[in-house]
């Protein structure tokens, strides 16, 4: 399998017209760890999505011209907060969601800011996370929380 390199990645804006596209791809993304907690609800993630949905802070993940995932980060009181990074199932386990992680973690650290995350309880997202860095600094009923401070 080719793995994923810097070159290999582009961004892309959205708009309002790309929602429906966007909830597809976090429902296809998110719908097995939902489902191994009892909580696949394709309305509930549809209407949480949406309430949040901000196209002007939302970027599709390019990976050979073609759009495989979306990434939402936020600049918040002092830290980048990665709000949504989603591949879909069918371009995981290339490198891209590592490739998107690198480039946000040399913005973050030229800026002195931590990345904080969550990730859904029993979720894949987890070992991804700590795998890059994150080490877990609280726990909800559903999510776990973590940072990568700034290098």
């Amino acid at each position: 399998m080719t793995r994923c390199t810097d070159a290999d990645i582009a961004f892309a804006p959205t708009g309002c017209a790309d929602l429906e596209e966007l909830i597809g791809i976090r429902i296809a993304a998110m719908r097995e760890s939902l489902e191994r907690v009892g909580r696949f609800d394709p309305v509930r993630a549809r209407e949480r999505f949406q309430s949040g949905f901000s196209p002007e802070q939302t970027c599709y993940i390019l990976f050979g011209g073609k759009r495989v995932g979306f990434v939402v980060a936020k600049r918040n009181d002092g830290h980048l907060l990665l709000d949504h990074l989603y591949i879909h199932p069918d371009h995981q386990g290339k490198g891209i969601g590592s490739t998107v992680l690198a480039r946000l973690f040399r913005d973050a650290d030229a800026a002195a800011m931590p990345v904080r995350v969550g990730a859904l309880k029993q979720s894949k997202a987890n070992r991804f996370y700590q795998r890059h860095g994150f080490v877990q600094v609280d726990e909800g009923e559903w999510d776990i929380y973590y940072e990568r401070q700034a290098q």
